[in-house]
C-alpha cells in the first residue's frame, strides 16, 4: 500500500502563482510514480502532470504555467503552479500509478489507472 498526503492549495488572484505537496509513505519503494488531477465542480477528474525519473507530463492546459518535480530523499512531490487563472479553480489530487501506464499516451490520462490517491486539496484562483 502507498499513502499519499497532499498540503498547499488555498485562495489566490488570478496571476498568482501556489505550490502543492505531496508526501508518500508506506511502499515507497515500489515502482510507482506520481502526478497530480483535478476534478472541477460539475466536471470529470482531469490529469493535470506526473513524471517519472527522466520524462515530465503535463496536460495541455497547464503547460508552460506549471511545473512538477520531486525530491526523492522526502518521497515528495511538488506541483509549482504560475500565471494561476479562475480555470484553474478545482480540487487537486495527488496520485500514483505504474511506470508503464505513465509512459502509455493510451493510458496516462485515465485517473482509473492510478493506483493510490490523496485526499484532495482545494485551488480557488479569484479573477
Amino acid at each position: 500500500q502507498v499513502q499519499l498526503e497532499e498540503s498547499g492549495g488555498g485562495l489566490v488572484q488570478a496571476g498568482g502563482s501556489l505550490g502543492l505537496s505531496c508526501t508518500a509513505s508506506g511502499r515507497t519503494r515500489s515502482s510507482y510514480v506520481m502526478g497530480w488531477f483535478r476534478q472541477a465542480p460539475g466536471k470529470e477528474r482531469e490529469f493535470v502532470a506526473a513524471m517519472s525519473s527522466s520524462d515530465r507530463y503535463y496536460a495541455d492546459s497547464v503547460k508552460g504555467r506549471f511545473t512538477i518535480y520531486r525530491d526523492n530523499v522526502k518521497n515528495t512531490v511538488y506541483l509549482q503552479m504560475d500565471s494561476l487563472n479562475a480555470e484553474d479553480t478545482a480540487v487537486y489530487y495527488c496520485a500514483a500509478t505504474t511506470y508503464s501506464t505513465l509512459v502509455d499516451e493510451t493510458r496516462r490520462f485515465d485517473p482509473n489507472e492510478y493506483n493510490y490517491w490523496g485526499q484532495g486539496t482545494q485551488v480557488t484562483v479569484s479573477s
